[in-house]
Formats: structure tokens, sequence, C-alpha cells
């Protein structure tokens, strides 16, 4: 029963919404009209089910999703073009069990849409979102998420819907999500590892379950990752009894399963490292020459320069500042967050007041106020370790 006592389970109400837009464009019925649509049929199951729910939810949603579209194909300014598309309402009958999810989650993660695109079509196809609670999420006027996600769909018009996607494409955007999303009255990240789960039972995919693992855990550290008020609190001194045991115990079965099947991918690689930084007890325990191992791993499987950055801070840590010096001189100083390693490894070496000037010189940069406001108050402790007359320790041999 989907709704029971005047509740509706919006959870299956989003589980089942790719699943319906797969129907109808399995019958004719082209992807902006379906996804406009289903969205209606929400509407309505908000409605009624309360009061009178389906015993069969999906057909209940197909039947009012399609009775819109041959509403709309018998108006008048589109009668003959659509109604030779999509003919006339078939006798009712069960639902075709074939499930067009992950090729619609494909579609949404289109190579031909810019992220923010694909993650703004993704939350409403895939995810069942509305609009409203979309632009709430990412802190837009309704009206600009709106164009957004019609500009998206109009891209992906002609896309047909019977041929599968790029996977990497669909992990990349759902790991966009998850990044991304801070605010409104949708938990962005939990429906991101939602999203995660349903791609690893529609693959059986190693490096979907890395994702779901790499998600899993670092949702894990979330409640420590904040104070009250907003501040970041770094991975050090964060207070390891509010991290999620059970989440970091899921994740690390699941990562475990996957490195088991010896197919190495990306995920997996970043899944591992936060696995043994959730395996730590305190800072001081983690293995950074493992974390270092799987940076190497990670940067013979990307080769990008921000885990290249990442690795010479875990170098830093493994085998002493002067290795992360050097490591970061190998590296572009333009690089994103850059000068915060710096920083942070020459404070480790004990250059105080350069690391104070490179801590300021971060914050210039930073882009994200919470991230900006976190390098100030770096810069402002050592500064005042300095004024107080605390004698700046001298480079490490």
């Amino acid at each position: 029963m989907s709704a029971a006592g005047g509740v509706v389970d919006e959870g299956l109400l989003r589980t089942l919404t790719p699943a319906v837009i797969g129907v109808l464009c399995r019958r004719g019925v082209d992807f902006a009209t379906a996804e406009d649509a289903v969205q209606d049929a929400l509407v309505s199951a908000w409605r009624s089910w309360p009061d009178d729910p389906p015993r069969d939810p999906k057909g209940w949603l197909v039947t009012a999703a399609w009775r819109r579209v041959v509403d709309q194909a018998r108006s008048e300014s589109s009668r003959r073009r659509r109604e030779e598309r999509v003919g006339v309402e078939p006798e009712a009958g069960p639902v075709t069990s074939t499930d067009d999810t992950l090729r619609l989650y494909a579609l949404c993660a289109h190579p031909s849409l810019s992220p923010s695109s694909a993650v703004a079509l993704t939350l409403r196809a895939v995810g069942g979102l509305t609009t409203r609670q979309i632009a709430t999420a990412y802190l837009v006027p309704e009206a600009t998420m709106a164009q957004r996600i019609s500009r998206a769909k109009r891209a992906v018009r002609d896309v047909p819907l019977d041929r599968p996607g790029d996977l990497a494409t669909v992990l990349r955007v759902l790991y966009l999500v998850f990044n991304e999303g801070h605010g409104g009255e949708v938990d962005l990240a939990a429906e991101a590892i939602r999203l995660a789960r349903q791609v690893v039972d529609l693959t059986d995919e190693q490096e979907a379950a890395g994702l779901l693992a790499l998600m899993l855990l670092h949702h894990a550290r979330r409640d420590a990752r904040r104070t009250p008020a907003g501040a970041i609190v770094p991975l050090r001194e964060q207070d390891r009894s509010r991290w999620d045991t059970d989440l970091v115990a899921e994740g690390v079965g699941i990562l475990q399963r996957a490195l088991a099947r010896d197919r190495l991918g990306e995920y997996q690689a970043q899944a591992a490292v936060a696995a043994l930084h959730a395996d730590a007890r305190h800072v001081d325990e983690t293995d950074w020459v493992q974390i270092v191992s799987w940076y190497d791993e990670l940067v013979r499987l990307t080769d990008s320069p921000v885990v290249r950055l990442n690795r010479a801070v875990a170098r830093a840590e493994a085998d002493g500042p002067r290795a992360g010096l050097a490591a970061l001189a190998a590296l572009d100083p333009g690089l994103p967050r850059y000068r915060a390693a710096l920083a942070h490894v020459h404070e480790k070496d004990g250059s105080t007041a350069l690391a104070a000037d490179l801590y300021a010189e971060a914050a210039r940069l930073a882009t994200d106020t919470a991230e900006r406001d976190h390098l100030t108050r770096q810069a402002a402790r050592l500064r005042s370790a300095l004024s107080s007359g605390e004698r700046e320790d001298r480079p490490r041999g």
C-alpha cells in the first residue's frame, strides 16, 4: 500500500518516477512530454493517494500520466501531429516489468548537457523532485531552475531512449549531486545515495559500487564536519565519536566486495582512502603509507592534478613535511587549494610565519564562504601565536 493514514510514501513515488517515464517513452512519447506528464501524475498522487491509496502504484501513475499525454495530444494546437505519434489510449492491462531506469539515467547525464543541467534534469526526471525543491536546494530562483531544466530537456529531445548510455557519465553526475547539494527541504546527499543504490542494483558494476561506498563513507562523517554555526571542522579536529559507524561498516563492506572482483576504478580507490581514514580511531593512528599507495593508484588511473595535490599532502604525513614540500613543488601553484595545502605542510615543517601568510593568501582566493572563513581563522591562529611571543620553530631538516 503506497499510502496509509493520510501519508504518501514519498520514497516510493521517487523510486517509481523513472520507471513510469520509461513506460511512456516505450509507447512513443518523447522524453520531455513524458517527464511533464509524470510530474502531473505525481501531483495527482499527492492529492488522492492519502484518501484512496492504489493497489498498484506504478500502474496508477502510468495510467494518470498516459491520460495527461492523450489529453495534450488532443488539444487543438497539436492534435494531428501528436495523435499520429501516440495513437489512442491502449486497453488497460498489466504494466510491463521492463526497467528503463538506467537508460533514463544515461539520458539525463548526456554528454551534450552541462554538469549543472545534467544534475538538475537527473534530480527531476530520475529523482522525482519538483522544480521548486531543486531550486531551493541550489539556492536559485524557481524560474531560473525551470529554465535550466527546460533547456536540458530540449537538448536531449531527439536522443533515443533505446540504447545504453555512458555509465561513467552517470556516476559523475551522481557524485556532483552528492557533493554540491546542501540546502532546501530535500537532503541531496541522501538522495544521491538512494540513486546510487539503484544504479548498483541495475548494473552490478564495481565502479558503481565504489561510488556508493565512497558516498557512504563520506556521509558517515557528515555530522562532525561542521560546528553548530556552520564552520568547517578539519578532519584532524573532528569528534570521531560522532561518525556513523553503521554507514562506515556498510561502506567498507560494499568496497571490499567490489575490490575482490579485481577491476579497480577511480571511485573504488577514492573509497579506499576514505575507508582508511574511517578506520583510524584517532588521526595519529591513520595509515598514511597505505593512503599514499592508494593515491598512487589514483594518479595511475586519472593523472589528475588534484589527486597529485592530495597525494603531496599525504606524503607530508607519511614521510615528513620535506617530502610533502618536494611533491608540492612539482605541481602547478594555480591549482585550487594549492596554497592551503602548502600552508598546512609549511606549518608542519615549523615555518609558522610563512604558513600564516599562505593561509591568508588561500583565504583571499577561496570562493566558498565557509572555506574562506576557515582559512582566515587558520592564519589568525598562527599570527596570534607569533605575536604572543612564541618562538617560530626553524624548519626541520
